[in-house]
């Protein structure tokens, strides 16, 4: 029996609890103004994966107005958060409501392609906790080389991998529009859940989220 629908949904998120009523207002501002942050629900449990974990260093990819960033950094106090973001416009926001909330000595924000910043990136910085939301068709490149910088411990969180379900079926996208998304997700998928020393699994909160536990390896 399925019990995601939206009355589920709805029901869920009005247990919903803010960090900070200052963190919600960016939330409502980004929900007024269609800018994408997570949903409500993978706020929650990812506050939660951070609760457990406790990590010392998050890597973020694609920041947006920063809402997600302050997100961990309200959830843990105690550590190092870098982000990366593409947009010049989204990095000075991100900055902004950054400075605003009083996060600027904890979080740091990087402007350029994931990609190319994470290449360039010393091999010495590494991360134990790395959450990816930028854009969808890149994100084996984006795990590819977060895995580089991850601790043998490290959890890497996907977001929105079932595209609204598109990744599930081709139904979802009667007009093709988004074809080449949905075949990289599931190309990404499949990689993900078929790795050595790596276990993943994928779960339909908020748009889904691939949830990748790293046990030993050499990266």
């Amino acid at each position: 029996m399925n019990i995601i629908n939206e009355k589920v949904v709805e029901y869920l998120n009005g247990l919903y609890k803010a960090l900070r009523p200052e963190i919600f207002e960016i939330r409502k501002y980004a929900e007024r103004n269609h800018i994408p942050v997570i949903l409500q629900d993978t706020e929650t449990l990812i506050v939660s994966l951070l609760k457990v974990k406790r990590p010392k260093r998050i890597l973020e990819i694609g920041t947006a107005i920063g809402y997600s960033a302050s997100c961990f950094a309200e959830a843990c106090s105690t550590a190092e958060i870098v982000t990366i973001e593409s947009s010049v416009e989204l990095k000075n926001m991100a900055v902004n409501n950054i400075e605003m909330l009083g996060y600027q000595n904890q979080i740091t924000v990087l402007l350029g392609n994931a990609t190319d910043v994470l290449t360039e990136m010393e091999a010495s910085q590494k991360f134990d906790f790395v959450f990816i939301d930028a854009g969808k068709s890149h994100y084996k490149d984006f795990f590819d080389e977060a895995l580089k910088h991850c601790e043998q411990d490290a959890v890497i969180v996907s977001d929105n991998v079932l595209l609204n379900a598109k990744t599930v079926s081709d139904d979802y996208d009667p007009r093709s529009k988004f074809k080449t998304n949905i075949r990289k997700m599931r190309e990404f998928l499949e990689y993900i859940t078929n790795l050595e020393n790596i276990y993943t699994s994928v779960i339909p909160v908020g748009d889904g989220l691939a949830i990748s536990v790293l046990g030993d390896m050499n990266v």
